[in-house]
């Protein structure tokens, strides 16, 4: 149930604070006053459409904060665990803040969340039932989902086994259908596969070689220049024209150092130096020889690695940007390749888990329709005894089971394969007809209050709101719905948006909403009455004037009492 509703700077609503209770309690106030905005509150903080136009003139940012009473709730806990959300077990703060600027921001027991989590949390918080929420009934695609929330948790898990199947069919089936629309371009795709793999294969590629022939190709195109600085290197270690080659004068200078190495250690140590410099350079001159004689200098050389260069950067141009995704690619079509040689297994293997996965879905949704038609005898009777009681006895209410024409089965759907519609006679001897073409605005509003009653009995939220759902009637049938309301109230907590006096003296408690002008600005309150200022209400409600008429007085006060001792013997029996 929700404790509190604390709201800021929606609509006519500057600041409100709300203490709710268990049972029912009722909203009530003259027209415009600001009720259903109380609503759009609600609605906006359990994840509702964030219409700026609900910010308060003048205002930057609305926000709404509501407590939730939810103790041992297993829905819940499991989705606030999911999303590693800290929850004591019983209490969840939603917060909603939306801003002229377009930001919006959700918090969860306090951690900022996405809307959609609001939206899967808020069905286990609240059911709101809108002014027009009974046109759904209208809708015969909807009745299924009706029709499914009498369920049990058997049949709902009945219905989950159905939802898994079908998720398990269409993977297969969307496989399935890709592997067949590659067959049909099966044989154009290997030839040109193996057109593009011919010329890779023969381009025999490996990789670091573009880098290897960069480097190959500007040392021959610079042999000259190589050749000439390696000799002059060679010749000034090495050889010696007008003077001694440096190996000679540091051969010298090893041996004038080697007869002075009884004149301690420093003398010895460098007399090792040279003769180790000595020998190093000899090995450097040598490699200078080598490299001299072997040379570089081959025009057919350097004529074929341009060659191979220019086959790379070709490649490249049509495989990729660099060598590698030229052989990144090649393995690709290599693997593609031996797909399709496969394709012919692989597409057999695909039917046959699809024909699996098909039986497996429609063993489940066959169970599951049958499980429905027992769930639809049920609520066909219960909605008769809810019609009765709101006036519409003579009316038959009937679940159609609607069959294909041709007989064949519908492609495999989460919900299962039936497709259902509300049928009813609203009058002795006259036959069904969908609901959806004959019903009345009343009846459906009748209609929509039996089915909540329904939901109440269930395993549903915990609060059901209810907003201006006794629009059209009155008399008689406006005590009927009261009482049925308040019976509603005897399982969860009721949140009813009202006009008429039956209902609001049938509430546990009952909230007056109003709007005053301060300053200049139009602002609506809300305030908890106690016992006489409901009488006064109820009163106003009756009379339809400011101040209470006597005779309204005395009625309004009869009303409430009556609707007090009902209860008590309610409890009592």
């Amino acid at each position: 149930m929700i404790q509190s509703l604390t709201i800021q700077n929606v609509v006519l609503i500057e600041r409100l604070s709300i203490s709710f209770h268990a049972g029912m309690q009722v909203l009530t106030g003259e027209t415009g006053a600001g009720k259903s905005i109380v609503v759009d509150a609600v609605n906006l903080v359990l994840g509702g459409r964030a219409d700026r136009s609900l910010i308060r003139t003048g205002c930057e940012k609305a926000t709404v904060e509501a407590v939730f009473d939810v103790p041992g709730n297993r829905e819940i806990k499991a989705i606030l665990d999911r999303e590693c959300v800290d929850y004591d077990g019983r209490t969840v703060t939603v917060y909603r803040e939306i801003s002229s600027g377009g930001k919006n921001i959700c918090r969860i027991c306090g951690v900022l969340a996405p809307v959609s989590l609001l939206r899967e949390l808020s069905v286990f918080l609240m059911d709101i039932h809108g002014q027009h929420e009974h046109q759904f009934l209208m809708d015969p695609e909807m009745h299924l989902q009706f029709l499914d929330r009498m369920g049990d948790a058997s049949f709902s898990e009945q219905a989950e086994r159905v939802s898994r199947a079908c998720d398990d069919f269409l993977s297969i089936h969307r496989r399935y259908a890709r592997l067949r629309k590659e067959n049909e371009r099966k044989q154009s795709r290997m030839e040109e596969l193996e057109k593009n793999l011919k010329e890779l294969h023969k381009a025999r590629l490996k990789p670091g070689e573009e880098e290897a022939l960069q480097e190959e190709r500007l040392r021959l195109r610079d042999s000259e220049k190589i050749a000439s600085a390696l000799r002059e290197a060679r010749d000034a270690i090495a050889l010696g024209e007008t003077e001694q080659s440096s190996l000679e004068k540091i051969r010298r200078a090893a041996g004038v150092l080697t007869s002075l190495t009884g004149y301690g250690e420093q003398m010895k140590s460098l007399s090792e130096r040279c003769e180790s410099t000595y020998y190093e350079l000899e090995e450097i001159a040598f490699e200078l020889s080598g490299l001299l004689e072997s040379g570089d200098s081959d025009p057919q050389r350097l004529e074929r690695t341009e060659e191979r260069l220019d086959l790379i950067r070709r490649l490249e141009r049509k495989y990729g940007e660099s060598l590698t995704e030229v052989l990144a690619e090649q393995a690709r079509m290599e693997k593609e390749y031996e797909q399709l040689c496969s394709l012919d297994d692989e597409i057999g293997e695909a039917a046959r888990e699809h024909k699996a996965k098909l039986a497996d879905y429609r063993r489940e949704a066959a169970a599951l329709t049958e499980a429905r038609k027992k769930l639809a005898a049920s609520f066909e009777k219960r909605m008769m005894g809810q019609l009765k009681d709101l006036g519409m006895e003579r009316t038959v209410f009937q679940v159609c089971f609607h069959e294909a024409a041709d007989g064949k089965k519908t492609m495999p759907r989460p919900q299962g394969d039936d497709q259902v519609e509300f049928m009813i006679s609203p009058n002795p001897g006259e036959p069904m007809k969908p609901l959806a073409r004959i019903a009345s605005g009343g009846e459906l509003s009748r209609l929509m209050l039996a089915i909540k009653t329904l939901e109440s009995e269930g395993n549903g939220a915990e609060c059901m709101v209810f907003d201006e759902i006794d629009t059209g009637i009155s008399g008689r049938m406006a005590q009927v719905v009261a009482e049925k309301m308040a019976s509603i109230g005897q399982h969860r907590q009721v949140i009813c948006v009202t006009h008429l006096p039956q209902i609001a003296a049938a509430a546990d408690f009952q909230f007056h909403v109003s709007k005053h002008v301060l300053d200049g600005r139009t602002r609506t309150t809300v305030e908890e009455l106690d016992a006489e200022a409901r009488v006064a209400e109820v009163a106003r409600m009756i009379s339809g004037a400011e101040g209470s008429a006597g005779d309204a007085m005395i009625y309004a006060r009869s009303m409430l009492d009556a609707s007090t001792g009902k209860k008590r013997s309610l409890q009592n029996c």
